[in-house]
């Protein structure tokens, strides 16, 4: 692990080898010492990682407000060594929501067993954004640990293809997908499709795991969430315990709450999203 000066809080980074030998890399902002610090995990979506745009931003944030924030990249999230570049294509193709969930689960375990320290007995918050919304909550409802769950922008299911897309998909064994900020054609082998299609109906059912959710949890969605539309947050909350489960749109703005990568800066709907986000986590990670 190493200390980096490049934002203004500490942060070091972590490398955690998971049970089938894979890694996660792993950045810890804030101060590792105070052991009573609430500690929230991060968990990017599709085509996401640790330091897109905001990921960096909300650790600056969070910390300067007491937390500990963790964030990481899922193993094959596309991400290698160049933790700005997807060079890793094979492992992308490769990659699972089942996979993802499980490895979510290793990290919160290994946070609870000392990997990062002393943590006190804090329980963890998670905020997960787009895919990794749904992965957040088919996580929290395997794991006592989680205190309180945040999905920005969350999908509302993880089957998401047509019937023509599935059936070319199996037929050439792999769906592809453009990123249109790199220009990458990437693969996502048909070991995914197989993945969902076998456990939508148990592990991987998103419904069934926000029904089952005992803890406190904030949906948040841009109105004009041109990838995820809003009525999936809708929907979310419509399954959700509404004692538990606060719903909050946010005005104008889209998929990154009008944040984008490389990060520029901040904007009014994104303060409003990590300030809602904070004083959500802040009574329920106590």
């Amino acid at each position: 692990m190493r200390d980096h000066a490049d934002y203004g809080r500490m942060s070091i980074d972590y490398q955690l080898t998971l049970s089938d030998g894979e890694a996660l890399r792993i950045t810890l902002y804030g101060d590792s010492q105070i052991d009573t610090s609430p500690v929230v995990i991060y968990v990017h979506g599709f085509k996401g990682f640790k330091d897109w745009g905001w990921g960096p931003y909300i650790g600056e944030y969070l910390s300067s407000k007491g937390y500990r924030v963790i964030t990481f990249n899922f193993s094959h999230n596309g991400i290698g060594e160049q933790s700005m570049e997807f060079t890793e294509l094979e492992k992308f193709a490769e990659n699972t929501f089942s996979r993802e969930v499980r490895e979510l689960s290793e990290l919160i375990d290994a946070y609870s067993n000392g990997f990062f320290g002393d943590q006190g007995g804090a329980k963890p918050g998670l905020i997960g954004h787009s895919r990794g919304g749904a992965i957040s909550l088919l996580a929290a409802v395997r794991n006592p640990e989680i205190n309180a769950v945040v999905t920005w922008s969350s999908v509302c299911r993880l089957d998401r293809y047509s019937e023509e897309q599935k059936e070319s998909w199996r037929k050439v064994g792999y769906f592809e997908v453009i990123n249109q900020r790199t220009g990458q054609v990437m693969r996502l082998n048909k070991s995914l499709l197989e993945d969902v299609e076998n456990h939508r109906d148990d592990r991987l059912n998103v419904e069934k795991a926000v029904k089952s959710l005992t803890m406190p949890l904030a949906i948040f969605h841009g109105v004009n969430d041109e990838s995820v539309s809003l009525a999936e947050g809708r929907q979310l909350y419509e399954w959700s315990d509404h004692k538990l489960t606060q719903f909050v749109q946010i005005p104008d703005a889209g998929h990154t709450f009008n944040v984008s990568h490389p990060f520029t800066g901040s904007n009014p709907a994104f303060e409003a999203v990590l300030a809602k986000t904070e004083s959500f986590l802040k009574p329920n990670l106590q």
